[in-house]
This record gives structure tokens, C-alpha cells and sequence, in this order.
């Protein structure tokens, strides 16, 4: 079983993003730092989970061509290893193993789409 749980690309402005995202109903959620490269901004509606995440690449003021600007779509699925399992025979392998981005968190990999989309699958966890 799968679930939908954000949609992620590449900003040039947080507080700039953030203020149009507001103006349309969003509220800032959480700002999580990537180590000394990114900063991610989960934003999401009233009574709603964070479906929005804006990752700003420090030192990245030029505009994004909006193919590069996409960065991926995240699901959220209950056993990892049984999910890569299943798709490995359908021949559908990810970019490495499983990890977690920081101590405690959950395990996560990337898969591509036939169009080389980047697709997260995180357990929960």
C-alpha cells in the first residue's frame, strides 16, 4: 500500500516562496536544514498534512529551468524492503539503498519514473 505524502522542487527565495504560498491558504510547517547545502521548507494547508516541500540550494539565486526545478514526488510506504522487492521484479531498481538523512529518521531510497522523474519512497516509520 502506498500514500501520496509531498511534492518537492527547487526554489530561489524562501521568503518570497513562502509569502505566495501563504497567500494561497499554505502554512509554514517546519524549515529543516541539509546539512551546510539546503534548507527544506514543508508547507502544507489548514487540517492537512505538509504536502508542499520547497528545498532553496544555498547560493542558487539564478532561476531553475523548470525541468531541473522539479525535484520529486515522495510516497510514503509501510514495509521498504518488501516495496524495492516487489519492484526489482518488475525491473525497476533504485538509485542506491535504503538510508536515513539523519539518526532516528526513517529509511528512504529514490526510484526513477520511465521519464527519469525522481520518485521517494520513505517508510513509515
Amino acid at each position: 500500500m502506498s500514500e501520496l505524502i509531498h511534492t518537492c522542487y527547487r526554489i530561489t527565495d524562501i521568503d518570497r516562496s513562502v509569502a505566495f504560498y501563504e497567500k494561497l491558504g499554505f502554512e509554514e510547517r517546519a524549515r529543516m536544514p541539509i546539512g551546510d547545502d539546503a534548507t527544506n521548507v514543508f508547507m502544507g494547508l489548514p487540517g492537512d498534512g505538509e504536502r508542499l516541500e520547497l528545498t532553496y540550494n544555498h547560493g542558487q539565486d539564478e532561476p531553475y529551468d523548470l525541468g531541473t526545478g522539479y525535484g520529486h514526488i515522495a510516497l510514503r510506504v509501510d514495509d521498504l524492503d518488501g516495496v524495492l522487492e516487489g519492484l526489482s521484479q518488475q525491473g525497476i531498481e533504485p538509485e542506491k539503498p535504503p538510508y536515513t538523512v539523519r539518526e532516528g529518521g526513517s529509511r528512504l531510497c529514490f526510484v526513477r519514473d520511465p521519464d527519469d522523474y525522481r520518485i521517494e519512497l520513505l517508510e513509515k516509520g
